[in-house]
């Protein structure tokens, strides 16, 4: 009988020390690694669940044992909220910190590029600057702004399909400053700048309603709003000179403005010839062709888009620069008042 219980206190003691040995070995196995200053890095991606995201905390060396990691999830009742992204832990941290730093989603702020679009860009000048500042390749910039091929939505399919047309998306790229996460793609960046012109244009009330009022396509108010946007640099003057274009456009006459022109220059001029007006054979030549160009030369502003839609009404067909630095214009109504403003100018420069 002794030997019985001696046999029966042996498998107890073996027991104990066996429970003992485990209950040692998950206590350690769930202590925080070694720490460091050294942060890793993990990425979980949508749709990964805990069991995975236990092993690449243990492959990464952020915790000892990914078994006890998924016992611990189980008894807890967590993993089921873990979030997706990028994110960065030092080792040392303790089960708890990780399991609350998945849980809130504190993922690793991508680093950010800026960048500022001047209002009256082209498409060519904003591909330049965004090229100089790392941002694009110029190249191929530019082919995708003049093809539009890969872009979709409502604004693209407003832009007349025209071999004409110098650049689809000229004139649609809006001139704000932008974030974007640092390594986006040149297709990115632009699809980025046209869903700015949809919002902004989305913003308009009755946009529908004031086309069809001036009896303009979407496409024909931007070519109109670029011309403001080139000519104008007095904001109180853009619904005026948006009357004189329309009144020039009423009576089929010649709109004449030199920033057309200008748009077809390899490097613009300042100032422009009668041999520049007349030699440059293009659409875009409103001193060869009535009418607007085929779209527009620039990116305008919403100052020029709001004076495009809202023309102030008068009986004006000319303006003229005037020549004393303020940016403001003389306005006639007949050509013969014309010219004598464009003395008038001339003689301010004196």
């Amino acid at each position: 009988m002794k030997k019985v219980w001696r046999w029966i206190l042996s498998i107890l003691l073996l027991f104990v020390i066996g429970i003992g040995a485990i209950a040692g070995w998950a206590y350690y196995g769930m202590q925080p690694v070694a720490s460091s200053d050294q942060a890793v890095q993990i990425e979980i991606k949508s749709g990964t669940g805990s069991a995975t995201i236990a092993d690449k905390l243990q492959q990464e060396g952020l915790i000892k044992s990914s078994f006890l990691f998924k016992g611990y999830l189980k008894v807890k009742s967590q993993g089921s909220h873990f979030q997706a992204g990028v994110y960065q832990f030092k080792p040392g941290v303790t089960y708890q910190e990780i399991i609350a730093k998945l849980n809130a989603g504190e993922v690793v702020e991508k680093e950010m590029i800026r960048f500022t679009i001047p209002e009256g860009f082209t498409v060519a000048q904003i591909g330049v600057k965004l090229a100089q500042e790392g941002f694009v390749d110029q190249k191929s910039f530019k082919e995708l702004v003049k093809t539009g091929k890969g872009f979709t939505g409502n604004l693209v399919q407003a832009i007349p399909n025209s071999s004409n047309l110098m650049y689809t998306l000229e004139g649609y790229l809006f001139p704000e400053t932008y974030e974007m996460k640092k390594g986006s793609t040149d297709q990115e960046i632009i699809e980025r700048m046209l869903a700015e012109t949809q919002k902004r244009l989305d913003s308009i009330v009755d946009l529908d309603a004031k086309l069809k009022q001036q009896n303009l396509t979407l496409n024909e108010m931007m070519t109109l709003a670029s011309l403001i946007e080139r000519e104008v640099v007095v904001d109180s003057e853009r619904s005026k000179v948006a009357g004189v274009i329309y009144n020039r456009l009423a009576k089929d006459m010649k709109l004449e403005i030199d920033a057309t022109v200008q748009y077809l220059l390899e490097k613009p001029k300042e100032r422009l010839y009668n041999s520049d007006l007349r030699r440059t054979d293009s659409p875009y030549n409103t001193y060869l062709y009535a009418g607007l160009p085929p779209g527009p030369i620039a990116a305008p502003s919403m100052k020029s888009i709001e004076a495009a839609l809202a023309p102030e009404s008068s009986d004006y067909l000319f303006y003229v620069t005037k020549k004393d630095g303020s940016g403001e214009h003389l306005f006639a109504k007949t050509y013969k008042e014309h010219l004598n403003n464009i003395e008038k100018s001339k003689a301010m420069a004196k």
